[in-house]
């Protein structure tokens, strides 16, 4: 096994007792500054790369330390170049918020004190004392970024950004300041178009790396667990050792099939809505699979939003379907029953007395029950009204005949998608569109 590249720091701990010694007799403010040098911390693989890359993709497993890498490198070129605009572009506002900007590895937790930049909320705006500036954008918004023009960006978990090629391209329109406008990408790889593109051009520096390069700097309790749980398995290759996983062998989704169905906007009107839930097998423990399901009056089957819940009581996960109901003004809760009978109905009710609850039989296995749903999506009539990453890897892991080689023990999530894409898609009766004010 080839060891993990080493940091200036962890090369110091492993040198003889005479270089150790010699470092410390160091002047104290050098020794102090040490604390906040990157250079000295990070490891080999942790550099931006050299050449005359556009974009540098760090595609990464989770723990590998992605975010502090690109959240030091516009540290440093904000520090070094006061007239830089910058982007920052996640999945959500939120995420560019809490991870990008506040989070452990984020612009405004990392370099000298005096060094760190001033957010302002309101204006979505980081500025450091050198007059660079950063702007916050989401991926879900991509129309945001019309207009301005930046010298550098930082795009974060691309692999989960909605519409992820046409965001992507509407970014790089952006960057047409400088001589040489350039992106950094972090993301744990799934094999979406963006990725698979961004893979194939010749301009783009990929930096690849594993969970266990990065152990000396995580809880030994968490290394521990994560290798135990996943270890050796699909999820643990892409989740884990950063490694893109392709679709797999007979499944009955897969990611092309679903990137075809997904639309930018959801219509107001639908004809139906239902709640879908597959409850957990134990009364504690396992997800609670939420799904709503809609149907439009042409037809046309809508995923809104995945609800799922994980490690929930019956009193919790019963709340989440009771606090979709009403979020979504749906008409009916579908749930199966398999798992605890008409127990199922008594726990929903609980949460809403009022709730109109179906009780589903499955009389087949998950994958025959899957099999005319995957159908209706080959068919153009299911959209997803966004990307359900989650929801969208269980979906690829279902196996026609059988089987499931998906993320987590169950894919509670699919299954619940199942039940309600059949409930409004297979025999449900047509009804006049009414608008639902969300």
């Amino acid at each position: 096994m080839t060891a993990a590249p080493r940091s200036t720091a962890e090369r110091l701990a492993l040198a003889p007792p005479e270089e150790r010694a010699a470092f410390l007799r160091q002047n104290p403010k050098t020794l102090i500054s040490r604390e906040e040098d990157w250079d000295f911390w990070c490891r080999d693989d942790q550099h931006p790369p050299a050449g005359d890359w556009r974009c540098w993709l760090v595609m990464a497993g989770r723990g590998f330390g992605k975010s502090r890498m690109a959240a030091e490198w516009v540290r440093a070129q904000a520090v070094a170049d006061g007239g830089l605009h910058i982007a920052l572009i996640a999945a959500t506002y939120h995420e560019a918020r809490t991870i990008m900007v506040e989070g452990e590895s984020g612009l405004r937790s990392i370099g000298p004190w005096e060094e760190r930049p001033v957010f302002e909320p309101s204006l979505k705006r980081l500025t450091w004392k050198s007059g660079a500036r950063a702007t916050l954008y989401s991926a879900a918004e991509p129309e945001a970024l019309r207009g301005p023009e930046h010298h550098i960006a930082w795009a974060d978990e691309i692999a989960k950004w909605d519409h992820g090629v046409a965001a992507w391209d509407t970014l790089a329109m952006t960057l047409r300041l400088g001589a040489r406008p350039r992106i950094v990408a972090t993301t744990t790889p799934r094999p979406v178009p963006l990725m698979r593109r961004l893979l194939g051009e010749a301009d783009v520096a990929v930096t690849r790396g594993s969970l266990m390069a990065n152990q000396a700097q995580l809880p030994k309790s968490f290394v521990s667990a994560m290798t135990k749980a996943y270890g050796q398995t699909r999820l643990g290759r892409q989740e884990l050792d950063g490694d893109l996983i392709e679709d797999v062998a007979g499944a009955l989704w897969s990611r092309g099939l679903i990137e075809g169905c997904r639309a930018h906007h959801a219509p107001p009107e639908m004809a139906r809505i239902v709640v879908a839930v597959d409850p957990p097998a134990s009364k504690t423990g396992d997800d609670c699979g939420i799904v709503v399901v809609g149907v439009d009056s042409t037809g046309t089957i809508w995923v809104l939003a995945d609800e799922t819940v994980s490690s929930q009581s019956p009193t919790g996960w019963a709340s989440a379907v009771a606090k979709a109901y009403n979020r979504w003004n749906a008409d009916r809760v579908i749930a199966e029953k398999n798992n605890g009978g008409e127990m199922v109905d008594t726990v929903l009710r609980t949460a809403d007395a009022a709730l109109p609850v179906k009780l589903v039989h499955a009389s087949h296995g998950k994958s025959a029950r899957a099999e005319p749903v995957a159908a209706l999506y080959e068919q153009g009539r299911v959209k997803h009204a966004r990307a359900f990453s989650a929801l969208e890897d269980q979906l690829c892991g279902l196996i026609a005949g059988g089987g499931y080689e998906g993320p987590g023990r169950s894919p509670d999530g699919a299954d619940a998608l199942v039940w309600g894409v059949s409930e409004v898609g297979l025999g449900a009766a047509r009804v006049e569109p009414r608008v639902r004010v969300f």
